[in-house]
């Protein structure tokens, strides 16, 4: 039913290869928190900034982060620098903690198995914006799998992911950027 309700919390967007604009191209993005009439909440989880947060705090108070890396999470609130921790749980899957202190970003880098990043900016839809795009496919959603944390959050997460999810994929992360040219 094309009306029907989508809940998505914990999904990953993938940017379809169409959604060329500088913000979101080839994104992955972790749909932290969705609601159809609250709207969506989310971070670009393959830009990396080439920057560290020592490049911006330089307190010695936030010394344990200063070499933590530092992501694009999306065009909204791009001022803002926050700290996120991911971590996977066997029986729950990708878990989260988002725009957490620095006190709690230093208390979850030392737990095995998270990993902290800090992003300028995250990613957000009104309500009912989110569907709409989806429903022009303008995203693919797909669900996390373990070897998420565990891969190269770059640019090429978003091929990793994007050529396992079906034959029809593979061939969509494999094409051209511009067909038209060969």
């Amino acid at each position: 039913m094309p009306d029907s309700p989508i809940q998505l919390q914990g999904y990953l967007l993938l940017a379809d290869p169409s959604l060329r604009d500088g913000t979101f191209d080839h994104s992955v993005i972790l749909l932290a928190d969705h609601s159809p009439t609250d709207g969506a909440f989310g971070l670009i989880l393959n830009h990396p900034t080439e920057r560290v947060v020592g490049d911006f705090l330089t307190d010695t108070d936030f010394g344990p982060l200063s070499r933590i890396s530092v992501y694009d999470g999306g065009p909204v609130a791009h001022e803002h620098l926050t700290f996120s921790a991911f971590w996977w749980n066997k029986k729950s899957g990708l878990r989260w903690a988002i725009r957490i202190s620095a006190k709690d970003a230093i208390r979850h880098s030392n737990r095995p198995g998270t990993i902290v990043r800090a992003f300028l900016g995250h990613s957000g839809w009104s309500a009912g914006q989110l569907e709409r795009e989806l429903r022009r496919a303008s995203w693919i959603a797909t669900r996390p799998a373990p070897e998420l944390l565990g891969a190269d959050h770059d640019r090429s997460l978003w091929f990793g992911i994007l050529r396992h999810l079906s034959p029809f994929h593979r061939v969509l992360a494999e094409a051209p950027a511009n067909p038209g040219l060969n």
